[in-house]
């Protein structure tokens, strides 16, 4: 069985000054302070909170 794809997300900015709905996006992606990480499933729903905040993130395939 194939091994499900993730992905890694990278807080690099601060939600400081971010509408409450950005801030929600991070911290549904488990991110909490700069430089945290998380690795998630590479799935619609993480691509599209990844999406909305991609200017506060970085994103790596694994």
């Amino acid at each position: 069985m194939a091994k499900a794809k993730q992905v890694k997300v990278t807080l690099i900015r601060s939600v400081i000054g971010q509408k409450p709905e950005k801030v929600a996006s991070v911290r549904s992606l488990g991110l909490k302070k700069i430089n945290s990480s998380n690795i998630l499933p590479d799935n619609d729903s993480v691509r599209g909170m990844v999406a909305s905040v991609s200017h506060l993130v970085k994103i790596e395939e694994m």
